[in-house]
């Protein structure tokens, strides 16, 4: 079942998003909010970034590297 949801938007930024959701190929500007909060499900937080650097930082310090002659070889 689709609901209506209401935005209230200063003008620029309802042409903005109108011109970014035609440029984008959208066929509507909901296609695009629909796709932007997909695309924010995959992102992380500063404090997560942050968490995620030390951790890489300790584990080089212990000396838990790889050598790889390419990210395709990272994968295996």
């Amino acid at each position: 079942m689709r609901q209506v949801l209401s935005l209230s938007l200063p003008q620029s930024a309802t042409k903005e998003i109108k011109i970014l959701s035609k440029k984008r190929g959208f066929d509507s500007v909901s296609a695009y909010v629909k796709y932007l909060i997909t695309l924010d499900k995959d992102l992380i937080s500063e404090k997560e970034l942050l968490e995620d650097i030390e951790l890489g930082q300790k584990e080089y310090k212990q000396g838990k590297t790889v050598t790889a002659k390419s990210m395709a070889e990272l994968l295996k």
